[in-house]
């Protein structure tokens, strides 16, 4: 991504493969709901570290199952 600092809608879009479209961050910013943007005149611009910061808030920990846990007796 080099020295780029913020992405297009369509570019976030890209970002999440798909799964939050342009129409969604549309919505999103009108609920002021979603990651943070910066409007410039009409341009609407997403900060890479605000996306960034929204990925790790958004994070699900997941806790291993006991059954999947292998320790070094069970192996043999």
């Amino acid at each position: 991504m080099g020295d780029r600092k913020y992405l297009t809608a369509e570019e976030v879009s890209e970002r999440y493969r798909g799964a939050v479209s342009v129409g969604t961050l549309r919505n999103w910013r009108a609920m002021r709901v979603g990651p943070a943007f910066v409007k410039i005149g009409k341009a609407v611009l997403y900060p890479i570290d605000q996306l960034d910061a929204w990925d790790k808030r958004n994070m699900v920990a997941c806790r291993a199952s006991r059954r999947l846990i292998v320790t070094e007796s069970d192996q043999g």
